[in-house]
């Protein structure tokens, strides 16, 4: 190879090193970044988004009618036999830990069985859960854009008409009102623990 190709290639080469080694050390920090519990493959602005969808109330909303201020999102249904309960009542705990610290946030239950799920049956359901916790609901297409914007997984189950079964993802997703996804919850954690990061990403982002 030419002696001059060799010399172009290790100059191009060392000036595409030295630009990564800027990037990475002169990017700003994230300041968030001590209150983070997991890593999103796609990166946390794929999650969340615009949605549509109708209140326990009756009323139909949108996510900014609905994050108006930090707030812990969860997908599933209120005929759940275990999981949604014990996760929903989990995270009403957890508002009430921040509460008591002074920290206003909100709980928000939206619904993957729309078809039994009504604004009725959401609001007896979330009401045993806590007493300020939101259900949303809405028609089949309203629910699907809402899953596909937090990217989470839900199927009807095969089987009886009347008393199947949903699968579906179980992350608790925490929403902050003008700045979107900023971290999620998996079914272990504690509502200590989600009470702890989300005062912490509170704060930061303060």
């Amino acid at each position: 190879m030419n002696v001059y190709v060799i010399t172009a290639v290790g100059l191009t080469s060392a000036m595409l090193a030295g630009t990564a080694y800027m990037a990475f050390f002169n990017a700003p920090a994230d300041p968030l970044a001590q209150c983070r519990g997991g890593v999103v493959a796609t990166g946390t602005a794929s999650i969340g988004g615009p949605f549509e969808l109708v209140s326990e109330t009756g009323a139909t909303v949108t996510e900014v009618d609905v994050i108006d201020a930090p707030t812990l999102v969860y997908f599933g249904y209120t005929f759940c036999p275990d999981v949604c309960p014990l996760d929903a009542y989990r995270n009403g705990e957890a508002a009430d830990l921040l509460a008591a610290e002074g920290y206003d946030v909100n709980t928000v239950f939206i619904s993957v069985d729309p078809a039994r799920d009504t604004p009725e049956q959401l609001a007896f359901f979330t009401d045993a859960m806590h007493p300020d916790m939101l259900g949303l609901t809405g028609t089949d297409d309203q629910v699907a854009q809402a899953s596909r914007a937090y990217k989470t997984y839900y199927r009807k189950q095969e089987g009886d008409p009347e008393y199947y079964l949903v699968d579906h993802s179980t992350f608790t997703y925490l929403m902050l009102p003008g700045q979107g996804f900023a971290d999620f919850f998996r079914r272990e954690d504690s509502a200590q623990q989600i009470a702890e990061r989300t005062a912490c990403f509170i704060d930061a982002a303060s």
